[in-house]
């Protein structure tokens, strides 16, 4: 999945009314969860990226030198902003808050009317686990290979990935090659590849074991990405010769 920045947590409908009072400079940090809590000691829950969400009904009933020390303490656990509601326990935010967030750069943001905080998990949730769409996916494929391919090093990644395979004669190599494809696209599944190249499963079954012998063991998914990105920058290249459906 990807993770919105703080500016797409407090873009959304649930968040309109919303105030940001410092922390400008941050607003495009990622945001990992919302997490709602009156605690003094919030900080001691966090595990960073979180934007904290309070009426202030503690912070109001503590000296100023303990605000202060409150807001550091969600700085240094590495909270991404915190987010008042200024209707019932604080009216205005206390000025030692103000001032240590401003001096931290630490985005502070208020509603200064009364907001369901049901609703803000909700949608700020949904927008946090909502999986990655195809189209984020291919676009981070795109800038991996344009990356590569601008610093000059395609060439030798394609060759650390399959050399062995582009060793080989022309047809050999593109069955192969066709194949292992086929196989990185269908998980490894025989049946589907089988179907796919229109040859009978135990060739699959018999092209996988040479491409083991050649490349190794192709079971951990660093290595399957790995190799995705070789044939895909294989294919960019005006000599790429990888034979659709080879028998």
């Amino acid at each position: 999945m990807s993770l919105p920045s703080l500016r797409e947590i407090l873009a959304l409908p649930a968040f309109a009314g919303a105030e940001l009072l410092s922390g400008q400079s941050r607003l495009e940090e990622p945001v990992t969860w919302v997490h709602v809590s009156e605690l003094m000691d919030a900080w001691r829950f966090l595990s960073g990226g979180e934007l904290v969400v309070s009426t202030g009904l503690e912070l109001a009933r503590v000296t100023p030198a303990t605000r202060e020390v409150y807001l550091r303490s969600l700085v240094e656990a590495g909270a991404q902003g915190l987010v008042l509601e200024l209707v019932q326990s604080l009216r205005e935010v206390p000025e030692e808050v103000l001032r240590t967030a401003r001096l931290t750069e630490f985005p502070l943001v208020v509603f200064r009317e009364e907001v369901r905080f049901a609703d803000l998990t909700k949608e700020a949730h949904g927008r946090i686990l909502r999986p990655r769409s195809p189209s984020d996916r291919e676009h981070w494929l795109d800038h991996l290979l344009d990356s590569l391919v601008e610093t000059g090093r395609s060439a030798d990644f394609i060759e650390g990935q399959l050399g062995p395979i582009l060793a080989l004669p022309g047809r050999p190599r593109g069955t192969l090659l066709a194949t292992l494809e086929a196989l990185l696209v269908y998980h490894f599944n025989i049946a589907k590849t089988a179907r796919k190249l229109g040859v009978r499963r135990q060739s699959v079954y018999y092209r996988l074991e040479q491409l083991e012998g050649m490349l190794g063991d192709l079971g951990a998914t660093y290595r399957r990405t790995s190799l995705v990105v070789a044939i895909e920058l294989l294919k960019r290249s005006p000599t790429s010769t990888i034979e659709r459906g080879a028998n």
